[in-house]
């Protein structure tokens, strides 16, 4: 999409965001002692639900206050820039039930994924490139790797 202005204000510089995810990185090392990671934090959800007495002791766990504080920031963010709307973002040649599938589908896969790879991409990506992580470094190459040629196999739904 080449529209700068897509819903809302227009986008955010990409490299003063680039620079302030570092920076958000940094702080997280600074003052946690860890990195930024999300699927670890589903992962102390999901396997704290059935247990009522340990779901209230999720908010004692870094990780799952980071993913709190990362939803709040993403809506306050959408908000301040006019771009909460309801709707499915979808191309012109397929219908909002093939999108929805294909967005499900292609969460659920990266969540398996995650999880097999033992972290997402923040994990994997930002805090394993930031650490100088061989197995962060070939995480990312074979994730954009990846990213590149599923665009490929379907790129008619969005043209």
């Amino acid at each position: 999409m080449t529209d700068q202005s897509y819903g809302g204000r227009p986008f955010s510089n990409p490299y003063l965001c680039g620079v302030a995810l570092g920076l958000v990185l940094l702080s997280a090392f600074a003052l946690a002692g860890r990195g930024l990671g999300v699927s670890g934090a589903i992962g102390a959800v999901v396997g704290a639900a059935p247990e009522i007495d340990r779901t209230m002791q999720l908010l004692d766990r870094w990780i799952v206050i980071e993913v709190l504080g990362m939803i709040a920031g993403a809506l306050l963010s959408a908000w301040l820039a006019g771009r909460i709307h309801g709707g499915v973002e979808r191309g012109p040649r397929i219908g909002n039930p093939g999108r929805l599938a294909l967005g499900f589908g292609g969460g659920a896969l990266v969540g398996f994924a995650s999880r097999l790879a033992r972290g997402c991409t923040s994990g994997q990506a930002l805090t394993g490139g930031a650490l100088l992580s061989a197995g962060g470094w070939l995480f990312m190459i074979c994730l954009f790797a990846g990213a590149y040629a599923t665009a490929y196999l379907v790129r008619r739904e969005w043209t």
